[in-house]
C-alpha cells in the first residue's frame, strides 16, 4: 500500500508538473521564500534520496527508526539545516531552464526513485542522512507525506483544488495520528481526510474548538519544521 501510494502521488505530481508554464513556476508559494518552482525542485530531491540509498550497502545495526520517529525535533530541523535545505533548492531550481527543463526534472526524480522501489528486496533497511537506520517501507512513509503536504502547499500557490490521492491520504493520515482518533475527529468536524492532513500540518486555519479537538485526540506528534 505505501509503495502504491508513493507511485500514485509522485505520478500525479509529475502529471501536474508537465502542465505549467513559466509564469506559474514563477509563482510564490506559502514556503516561504520558495516559489513553486523551488518547491517542486526540493519535493524531487526528496524523491532523489531513494535511489542512492539503495545503491549503498545494506547498513548494520539494530536499532530501527520508524516514520514517525523521523519526524523528532532534533538538528534535522535547526536553524542551520533548514537555511541549507532551503538554499539547496534555490540552487537546484536556479540552474533549471525553462518549464520543459524543470517538469522533466521532477518526472526523472519520480522514474529514477520508482526503479529503484521496484528492484529493492523485502524488509530491506536503508540509512538516512541524518543517520538514521530505517526499514524502507518506513522511510517510504515519509516520502508520501512530503508529497502529500506539499503537493498541498503546491495546489495553494497555484490556485487549484488539492490534488491528493487516496492511498497517499491514507498513509499519510495514519502518519499524522491513530486511525481510530483520526476518523472520530473527521466524525466530529465533519472534515474529509485531505481536510484533516491540511489542519493537522498547519495549512489550514482551525476555530479554538477545532484546536481543542485536535489536542484532545492526540495530534502533533511530528515535528515537520
Amino acid at each position: 500500500m505505501i509503495q502504491e501510494a508513493f507511485g500514485a502521488e509522485s505520478g500525479r505530481l509529475s502529471e501536474v508538473a508537465a502542465g505549467l508554464d513559466d509564469a506559474a513556476f514563477a509563482r510564490p508559494t506559502r514556503c516561504d521564500p520558495w516559489t513553486v518552482a523551488e518547491l517542486l525542485f526540493h519535493v524531487g530531491m526528496t524523491m532523489r534520496r531513494l535511489p542512492g540509498m539503495l545503491a549503498a550497502p545494506r547498513p548494520s545495526g539494530a536499532a530501527l527508526v520508524s516514520a514517525a520517529e523521523y519526524y523528532r525535533p532534533d538538528q534535522r530541523f535547526s536553524a542551520a539545516t533548514n537555511a541549507d535545505r532551503i538554499e539547496s533548492a534555490r540552487r537546484g531550481a536556479a540552474g533549471l531552464a525553462g518549464a520543459a527543463a524543470r517538469a522533466r526534472d521532477v518526472s526523472e526524480a519520480r522514474q529514477q526513485a520508482w526503479a529503484a522501489l521496484r528492484d529493492a528486496p523485502p524488509g530491506r533497511v536503508v540509512q538516512t542522512r541524518h543517520g538514521d537506520l530505517m526499514l524502507l517501507a518506513e522511510f517510504l512513509r515519509t516520502r508520501v507525506l512530503e508529497l502529500a503536504v506539499h503537493g498541498l502547499d503546491l495546489a495553494a500557490a497555484l490556485d487549484r483544488d488539492p490534488w491528493m490521492t487516496t492511498p497517499a491520504a491514507d498513509v499519510t493520515e495514519d502518519l499524522l495520528m491513530p486511525s481510530a482518533a483520526a476518523a472520530g475527529l473527521r466524525a466530529e468536524t465533519g472534515w474529509d481526510q485531505v481536510t484533516l492532513i491540511a489542519a493537522l500540518t498547519g495549512r489550514q486555519p482551525v476555530t479554538s474548538a477545532e484546536a481543542r479537538l485536535i489536542q484532545s485526540a492526540g495530534a502533533g506528534r511530528l515535528a515537520l519544521g
